[in-house]
């Protein structure tokens, strides 16, 4: 039974391993302006992105971002990164989008997934989910937050950069 057990949790592993997704596809995105971008010309800098996907009804996702916030302008410069929020909202909740973001003046960049489109490429099933790339590439991904979790995602980064 244990054997049984074990070898399924094994072969699970490895089918996960082998199923992810290692690049960021070029899905259209609509911006806080209304405009519309893809993610290729989103990622385009060879920097670090940090794509957080959110929701406006996500409590830990919300406090993920104005985590991030709060060590923006100090690290930025240091990690050479951007943080780009993804809404997930869809047409229910995407009014809230506005106001949230107008009330808590983040410094990052946000796009509207109102229709899942890039959420579902990426097999994300959970918020917030957070990725970090570069050039297009996936290097880390993380599900949930925690407070203090932003430090561990900039650890990681500085790992990234000494490779």
């Amino acid at each position: 039974m244990f054997k049984k057990l074990f070898f399924t949790l094994i072969l699970a592993f490895y089918l996960t391993e082998f199923n992810a997704q290692k690049l960021v596809p070029n899905i259209p995105l609509e911006t806080f302006k209304g405009t519309y971008t893809t993610m290729n010309k989103e990622l385009n800098e060879d920097n670090f992105y940090i794509l957080s996907f959110w929701a406006t009804w996500c409590v830990p996702c919300i406090n993920e971002l104005d985590a991030l916030n709060e060590v923006y302008d100090e690290l930025s410069d240091k990690l050479n990164f951007k943080v780009l929020a993804i809404s997930t909202d869809d047409a229910r909740t995407k009014r809230r989008v506005r106001p949230l973001v107008n009330g808590k003046s983040w410094k990052f960049d946000v796009l509207l997934d109102e229709n899942h489109d890039l959420k579902r490429a990426l097999n994300i099933s959970g918020l917030p989910h957070t990725v970090i790339t570069k050039q297009n590439q996936i290097l880390h991904r993380r599900v949930g937050y925690a407070p203090g979790e932003e430090l561990d995602l900039l650890d990681k980064l500085r790992e990234y950069e000494r490779e």
